[in-house]
């Protein structure tokens, strides 16, 4: 499809990604929004927690979220997402990835970029709640990554699916690593790297085999911590495996349903390969905008609702 001329125009000091990226995450009038919990087992003996926004009377369609790098489904993003697709009839499941739900997995793997056979049993206790007609993934950061390489992996999925949005998606695993290694990024990576690191050290004491405090004081930056956690942990050679492997631009060509791509040009995150401009005019199934503002899931407007909610919304009407 032909690349999408985004609509967007930040406005005042929204203009600059740094300022719109912070405000979003940190300064951003809070959201009420009321979710129910409901904990599914998985496979390996772990668990995660689903939120879930139910329609009243009963709507035969669900938008499933999935949060970004150390986030979870009460982060604003989400949230500000779900108003907006509840006025429009949908209901929500916001995914919190293994961990990230308040309380610690019980393995010694959590989640990571790639680890879609999580998503993948989401979407099977869904479908087999027998309601829904339509189901719809929307992911940011990290969760657009992994919901891109879901839909593009050998695998059978549900009739189900009918759409994708990714938000602020670094494709390329590698490449936005090296975007945060940058001087102007360093509040980022370093807020990251300070709750993997406590994640890291709760669960030091239940596995002192694979953990130590050696190794802690060694993860000093977030390649180490993909080097000696994320890669070891989930069955990688090291970081570079783990990014290569993982990295949804790998697996664009081989999505079959609609999916719209919404990546700022000034995202400070998402290196070259993160806009794939080439594949989306080739392709009938990318859709790719680019507006050059909106920071790292910062499309602030007036009234706090987000430029990403609603395109997001008006993207999966049919």
């Amino acid at each position: 499809m032909p690349i999408i001329s985004s609509s967007y125009r930040a406005f005042g000091p929204f203009k600059n990604g740094h300022f719109s990226t912070i405000y979003s995450a940190k300064l951003r009038p809070a959201i009420t929004f009321h979710q129910e919990r409901e904990r599914i087992g998985l496979p390996d003996g772990d668990y995660v927690d689903l939120d879930f926004h139910y329609q009243k009377p009963e709507s035969n369609k669900i938008v499933v979220l999935l949060h970004g790098l150390e986030g979870n489904a009460q982060r604003s993003y989400i949230k500000g997402q779900a108003r907006v697709l509840q006025e429009d009839g949908w209901d929500l499941c916001a995914m919190n990835y293994r961990g990230c739900s308040g309380s610690d997995n019980l393995l010694y793997r959590s989640y990571n970029a790639g680890a879609t056979e999580d998503l993948e049993e989401v979407i099977r206790y869904i479908s087999e709640k027998d309601r829904y007609d339509e189901i719809c993934l929307i992911g940011f950061s990290l969760g657009g990554n992994l919901l891109l390489k879901y839909l593009g992996e050998e695998r059978d999925l549900s009739p189900l699916i009918t759409k994708a949005v990714a938000i602020s998606t670094p494709l390329s695993l590698r490449g936005s690593l090296e975007e945060l290694t940058k001087w102007y990024n360093w509040v980022y990576r370093t807020t990251f790297l300070r709750y993997l690191r406590k994640k890291y050290k709760r669960k030091m004491p239940t596995y002192p085999e694979q953990m130590s405090q050696v190794e802690l004081k060694q993860i000093r930056n977030l390649l180490e911590f993909d080097h000696r956690y994320t890669a070891k942990a989930h069955g990688y050679l090291d970081a570079w495996d783990y990014y290569n492997q993982c990295s949804s631009v790998n697996f664009l060509a081989a999505i079959d349903r609609p999916i719209l791509i919404l990546n700022a040009l000034n995202d400070s995150f998402l290196s070259p390969d993160c806009y794939p401009e080439d594949l989306a005019t080739k392709s009938k199934k990318i859709y790719l905008e680019m507006p050059q503002h909106g920071g790292h899931v910062g499309f602030v407007k007036a009234g706090n609702i987000y430029y990403s909610e609603t395109r997001a919304r008006d993207f999966l009407k049919p």
